[in-house]
């Protein structure tokens, strides 16, 4: 290791222990991944002169360690598993253990040349009770095709009041969720400034608000890559494939997706002529809304760029100088 050199490391994470390996050296631990744990862990780290590590997300295993770390003054940064394994094939590495991965997420930390700012930690207890929310609702639905799929009155009769009892879980935790977050001042304009733009209802603007902390500081090409709604291209010399969205936030996907299913046809003037140009020149329906989903997106991150409301606008016929 260059006298000069950055030290960084690489941790690989478990559910009840942690590997820590150095870039460069042979010098390696473990470590129980617990708060006495962690403590630990941080004394190693500044002994050894780290200044930035890196730790794959492993199912929120790494919360705990990386709010630690983070607070004790390290630069850390959260790889996804697809980047690490993307890694391994570059060096042609095949050999896979603990020990193993956590030199090669050292060693990727290293080659890391842009490092992001950290999310606000008051964001991370938000999505996760958000993810809750979309829990609720995905078992909402499931318990309304049971219902559906039944001719039995007594089992109709159970899936009705599951769904009842289920729907009062989630408009509680909605209003819970909104009430943490209208604690803080610049999160609740925040939520306001999105919640203004015709077609996005308070549950899509909460979740882009906790999913996307980084919205109104980005490009509408950088949005639309983090909400994985960026086509990407497949081509190559005379071929021309179809192109297709890929990656992303997941979750905040599929919440801006529903939300311009109703926005293309009742809320959102700008959308509705879209879609229809879009059905127009031919374009499948599901890619008309994807360009939707798109778009709504962008409006959102303009909003939030400017700091001023959604100015509403019902006729179609101004369509062509919206933003």
């Amino acid at each position: 290791m260059s006298k000069h050199s950055m030290v960084c490391a690489g941790i690989d994470t478990g559910k009840h222990k942690l590997d820590v390996a150095l870039n460069g050296c042979a010098k390696q631990l473990q470590i129980d991944n617990t708060a006495d744990g962690h403590e630990a862990l941080s004394v190693w780290l500044k002994r050894h002169k780290v200044k930035r590590l890196g730790i794959e997300a492993s199912g929120g295993y790494e919360q705990e360690v990386v709010a630690r770390l983070r607070h004790d003054g390290f630069v850390v940064v959260v790889f996804q598993p697809a980047q690490v394994r993307a890694y391994a094939k570059f060096l042609l590495q095949r050999a896979k253990n603990d020990k193993i991965d956590a030199a090669l997420i050292a060693a990727c930390t290293a080659a890391t040349k842009k490092i992001h700012a950290p999310p606000d930690p008051r964001l991370a207890p938000l999505a996760e009770r958000m993810t809750l929310i979309d829990q609720l609702t995905e078992l909402i639905a499931g318990y309304k095709n049971y219902r559906e799929g039944s001719r039995d009155p007594r089992v109709r009769q159970f899936w009705k009041e599951q769904i009842a009892h289920s729907n009062k879980l989630l408009r509680t935790e909605l209003k819970e969720l909104v009430a943490a977050i209208r604690q803080h001042q610049d999160l609740a304009e925040r939520l306001d400034l999105i919640e203004s733009v015709d077609g996005i209802g308070l549950k899509t603007a909460v979740a882009i608000l906790v999913r996307m902390p980084e919205i109104g500081r980005l490009t509408r090409e950088q949005a639309a890559s983090l909400a994985g709604l960026a086509p990407f291209d497949d081509e190559s010399g005379t071929h021309v494939g179809i192109r297709h969205i890929a990656g992303g936030r997941e979750r905040l996907r599929g919440s801006i997706y529903k939300a311009s299913l109703s926005a293309a046809f009742h809320w959102n003037p700008q959308l509705i002529a879209l879609y229809q140009r879009l059905i127009a020149a031919g374009k499948l329906h599901k890619v008309a809304l994807v360009a939707c989903a798109r778009k709504l997106l962008i409006f959102v991150n303009t909003v939030v760029e400017r700091g001023t409301p959604w100015v509403s606008n019902r006729s179609l016929s101004a369509v062509r100088t919206a933003a």
